[in-house]
């Protein structure tokens, strides 16, 4: 039996506020494998983990976090009265308890990640993902071996090669794209396969069909008990 990684998608966004760390300690009770989080800078150079390029949509404040300060941000509330965190509290709280996946969302924070980890002494799995390519050479740059995950939105024959030359050892490709033809690609390459974001029982389901080997979900207690035969 081959089982495959559940991956809490921004903590366990399904069951609390995405990106806080109330998100995370949940997707740790659930068991996840891993915790997805997204990484972005604030004006004053500390990393934070919030998904969009504004604080408007998860708090009660306005404006780019790239423009605020960390005491600026660490002012602002989610609906239910958490806080932006930091990187370095996300280490703290995730270190012993699951794997961390970082997808970097802005250009130039490949080092000062890297560095963050680093010297918190994380020494649980981590996968630096983006869809920036070319940041994952610079998370190449500062830690050579260091486990690198190609993002994809849209999928074509020439993914794979595309893929191939930043050396990951994983691929995330959006659940309603994926296909078993391309999995298999994938998986003759030598990479393992993610899919995101998938949260309908049918949904994870077909996800399995195809023969990945982790699924990214806001409700990852859905996939905990799904196994099946490896048929590679």
């Amino acid at each position: 039996m081959r089982r495959v990684l559940r991956i809490g998608h921004r903590g366990a966004a399904g069951h609390a506020h995405e990106n806080t760390l109330a998100a995370i300690q949940k997707g740790i009770a659930l068991g996840v494998d891993f915790v997805e989080i997204d990484v972005r800078c604030t004006a004053d150079g500390v990393l934070v983990v919030l998904h969009d390029e504004t604080v408007n949509r998860t708090t009660n404040g306005k404006g780019r976090v790239d423009r605020l300060s960390l005491q600026e941000v660490k002012k602002l509330n989610t609906a239910n009265g958490e806080h932006i965190p930091t990187l370095e509290e996300v280490l703290k709280v995730v270190e012993g308890k699951a794997g961390l996946m970082l997808e970097l969302k802005i250009k130039g924070v490949a080092q000062q990640t890297v560095d963050t980890v680093r010297e918190a002494g994380f020494r649980d799995p981590v996968i630096y993902a983006s869809f920036l390519h070319d940041e994952l050479k610079h998370v190449r740059t500062a830690h050579p071996a260091a486990s690198l995950m190609v993002l994809f939105r849209g999928l074509s024959r020439a993914s794979v090669a595309r893929a191939v030359k930043y050396g990951p050892s994983y691929v995330g490709l959006r659940h309603d794209k994926a296909t078993r033809p391309l999995v298999d690609a994938f998986h003759r390459a030598d990479l393992l396969v993610f899919v995101y974001t998938a949260d309908a029982p049918s949904d994870i389901q077909h996800a399995f069909s195809l023969d990945v080997d982790g699924v990214i979900s806001n409700f990852p207690e859905r996939i905990a008990s799904q196994q099946f035969l490896d048929s590679r």
